[in-house]
């Protein structure tokens, strides 16, 4: 599989929208901000595949990746205050709507910017995700804005604060590349397997 030949293939607003499963298919999650497509776009190694806000809360549909025979399929952030009731409701169906539909997810990169304990909405997603016996990776972004200390002792607090195993965590840089290959190569284990 080669993940440098992604190409963008479509945008959902609503549920029913969303285009049938025919592929397996690899899921990015998190709050807005937590640099996902920064994420994607590193793990493709491309340059602006996923588009790069500097707005917080600007991806407001699910975004599909044709990845020769998969798919990569990028959720709306959620927690982003700044936008309104409404509008937070139709992200939430349209999330809703994509887990509640037959899909072949692989695998679940659920996002955490490491430099802060997760949010309630973080800890709500994974709850979500571990009922849902999704199988489930946590990217801790921004890692490399982290010193030396700072970095240990979060890495140390995390699992706790998660309530997850250390296994399940992998350090994230889109700046350094720090965990892009590492991702890379589990992405083809899953979605080739």
């Amino acid at each position: 599989m080669k993940l440098e030949k992604a190409s963008f293939e479509a945008a959902a607003g609503t549920a029913k929208q969303l285009p049938a499963c025919t592929v397996p298919e690899a899921v990015f999650a998190g709050r807005s901000n937590v640099g996902k497509s920064s994420l994607i776009n590193k793990v493709l190694n491309r340059k602006s595949l996923a588009r790069v806000s500097s707005q917080p809360g600007k991806t407001a549909t699910i975004n599909f990746y044709d990845c020769d025979g998969a798919k990569l399929v990028d959720l709306p952030g959620y927690g982003y205050a700044k936008v309104s009731q409404s509008e937070k409701m139709r992200w939430s169906q349209l999330i809703d709507g994509y887990f509640a539909q037959q899909r072949d997810i692989r695998l679940v990169v659920l996002l955490i910017d490491s430099r802060h304990k997760p949010s309630k909405d973080d800890i709500t997603m994974l709850d979500f995700l571990e009922e849902s016996g999704l199988p489930t990776l946590i990217a801790l972004t921004k890692i490399d804005k982290l010193n030396k200390t700072e970095r240990t002792n979060r890495l140390a607090a995390l699992p706790e604060e998660l309530g997850c195993d250390e296994d399940m965590l992998l350090p994230f840089s889109s700046v350094t590349g720090e965990g892009a290959e590492k991702l890379r190569e589990i992405l083809r284990e899953v979605l080739e397997a």
